[in-house]
């Protein structure tokens, strides 16, 4: 009986200390007004944005993010459109993305044609991407004018108005709360994108 009351108060302990790691204000940012029937982990990001460049690339959060995730959690990934000229355009494009299911064929090469080539300068540069990375003309042509993407469109916009989406490279968890990359440890880029995937753990945990 004693075994099994010090290894309920070692679990007890262990949570207590785990919870603790994680302050409201501090890793992360209570919303004011939660948002039911957001995906429960929804990244926010934009080709133009250097930071992005940088998560993506460089720091791999999303990747460590996924990592971290419970089994059955679903993320999301969204582009906004109010950064740069081509915003709009690029945001149709990451829907199309989306429903061709190619994401991981053509993020890297946007991200690099828009901010280190510099290549992406139109629509038809957005379509010879896709092109290069695999995906046939016709089947792009297709998606881009689609219901699908229309309204893959539409989820995107709307969520970042819904959650008043200020800047860009933003996280929310369950529709409720906001990642602060700010309240965390850059001491190392280890332990900064440590940190940053075991608070999105923590908070999808949060009901």
């Amino acid at each position: 009986m004693k075994k099994i009351w010090l290894a309920l108060a070692g679990m007890i302990l262990a949570f207590s200390a785990s919870a603790a790691q994680f302050q409201d204000g501090k890793q992360y940012i209570t919303l004011e007004k939660p948002i039911v029937g957001e995906p429960q982990v929804l990244e926010f990001f934009s080709f133009y944005c250097p930071h992005c460049y940088q998560f993506e690339e460089v720091l791999h959060v999303s990747d460590n993010v996924k990592k971290k995730l419970p089994e059955g959690t679903k993320m999301t990934k969204y582009h906004v459109e109010f950064l740069g000229p081509l915003g709009k355009d690029l945001t149709q494009a990451w829907a199309v993305a989306l429903a061709l299911g190619v994401e991981d064929k053509v993020t890297v090469p946007l991200f690099e044609g828009v901010q280190k080539t510099q290549t992406v300068q139109s629509v038809a540069d957005i379509r010879k991407v896709f092109v290069d990375a695999g995906i046939k003309g016709e089947d792009y042509d297709a998606a881009w004018n689609s219901f699908v993407v229309k309204s893959l469109v539409a989820q995107q916009e709307k969520a970042a108005a819904d959650l008043q989406l200020q800047g860009v490279p933003a996280m929310f968890v369950n529709g409720k709360y906001q990642v602060n990359p700010q309240g965390m440890d850059t001491s190392s880029m280890d332990i900064f994108v440590q940190q940053y995937a075991d608070t999105v753990k923590y908070l999808v945990g949060q009901k």
